[in-house]
């Protein structure tokens, strides 16, 4: 009889063992959207994008390779749901395997030409990320359930982008460095790459918003309740189209088009295309100039306002579909 019992014992628990994965990417919501985003479908969709993510993943580091995966493996699942085509594209780091995540939207007249938004889905080691950057990668997930159905001359690619934090960042095992090398030694004609980059933490405190240098106090409110859209000297005409398209949507921008020198303004994924000579910009709530949970466990979903996060995620699908028109700005691909 004892034997009966444990072997009965066993089972269930391999049962349990072998379910337990299968139950887990399921991703069913433990916490309700806020009841101000009653009527804002775009919102709602985030929030459940960035509960997944910041709350039932958590912390997505290098380290610990499980929760990367976990992180992949959603955003497949909701890109199947919908009914949206991807590849993956991966590469080896330290003997294991990382991806990538890439949605091609086909040109109707130009597909040869490419306009690319990207957003990385790791973390720093210890944090949710729910801004950094669970908050990019849900505007992205939404704009390819937008941009599936409209019209465009040129392609629309949206890449999801591995290994972009500490301790990869800056280097070649960086997922947008290799997505930005495979695309020049396969001579693509990448019009421009934008990166979204923490699109989520707005308050209203004056004085709560720092820059990169003082004299920039001048020239920019010290309130952090805007969207800053960044690029160098050469990307000027791209950013004021991605600020017009947002600023459509009735949230506050600011643009800034200067020098690589001033410090801030490379970090993130179009780093590595600015380095192989391509067009890229930033879209960002401007991260540790405002966010004080940034890279620590306090990043929380919380944190974020969701109302600004699908005003900016309309913004851009319109800057999307004007970017990959014939009306688009702009000239060469590469410098």
């Amino acid at each position: 009889m004892k034997f009966i019992v444990s072997l009965v014992f066993i089972l269930v628990l391999m049962v349990i063992l072998i379910g337990y994965p299968i139950v887990k990417t399921r991703y069913s919501p433990s916490v309700k959207p806020p009841a101000d985003l009653a009527g804002d479908a775009t919102g709602e969709l985030l929030y459940r994008h960035v509960e997944a993510l910041s709350v039932q993943i958590g912390s997505r580091s290098v380290f610990e390779t499980e929760k990367i995966d976990a992180a992949r493996d959603y955003i497949i699942g909701v890109l199947r749901q919908a009914d949206i085509r991807h590849e993956l594209q991966s590469y080896v780091f330290d003997d294991k395997a990382y991806s990538n995540i890439v949605v091609n939207l086909p040109g109707e007249t130009r597909p040869e030409e490419i306009v690319l938004f990207g957003a990385h889905y790791d973390s720093v080691l210890g944090s949710p990320g729910a801004d950094d950057n669970a908050s990019a990668v849900s505007v992205l997930l939404e704009m390819c359930r937008a941009l599936k159905e409209r019209n465009r001359e040129r392609t629309i690619r949206l890449v999801f982008f591995n290994l972009e934090e500490h301790p990869m960042f800056n280097t070649p095992y960086m997922g947008s460095r290799v997505h930005a090398k495979s695309a020049r030694d396969r001579g693509e004609n990448l019009r421009i790459m934008i990166s979204l980059e923490m699109l989520g933490y707005f308050s209203d405190r004056e004085g709560g918003q720092a820059f990169p240098l003082p004299l920039m106090g001048r020239f920019f409110p010290s309130t952090p309740n805007f969207i800053g859209v960044v690029g160098d000297s050469e990307s000027k005409s791209e950013v004021r189209l991605v600020a017009a398209a947002l600023r459509r949507t009735g949230i506050p921008v600011q643009t800034l088009a200067a020098s690589r020198l001033i410090p801030g303004i490379n970090l993130s994924d179009h780093d590595g295309f600015w380095d192989l000579g391509f067009k890229a910009l930033m879209v960002t709530d401007t991260a540790f100039y405002r966010n004080p949970n940034y890279h620590s466990p306090n990043d929380t979903i919380d944190t974020l306002d969701f109302r600004m996060m699908s005003r900016i995620c309309r913004g851009l699908v319109e800057a999307a579909v004007e970017l990959a028109s014939d009306k688009a700005e702009g000239e060469s691909v590469t410098r």
